[in-house]
């Protein structure tokens, strides 16, 4: 299974929890937490809220333990000559 991105998940939670609080009082509020409501069931492969908040904040923990992965390597360099004559540096 993909994992939603931690920063865009957070950010959607931030959202749905901005618009569930101030409960929305006209229709582009009610469609913006419509929206984000969901969102949030996708990113989450569920499809109730309930469901959805339970599964980020498992996404969002296992990311937190998550061992980081290393950046990758520069490569090795080799020059690779062109028609032209000239050359050109190729890094893999």
């Amino acid at each position: 299974m993909l994992m939603p991105d931690p920063k865009a998940l957070r950010s959607h939670l931030a959202r749905y929890a901005e618009l569930r609080i101030a409960a929305p009082k006209n229709e582009e509020s009610r469609l913006a937490l419509d929206d984000v409501t969901y969102t949030l069931c996708v990113m989450t492969a569920t499809s109730a809220i309930e469901d959805a908040l339970e599964k980020a904040d498992e996404f969002l923990h296992s990311a937190s333990t998550a061992t980081p992965v290393p950046p990758p390597s520069t490569g090795s360099t080799a020059p690779v000559a062109q028609p032209d004559g000239n050359e050109v540096t190729l890094v893999a």
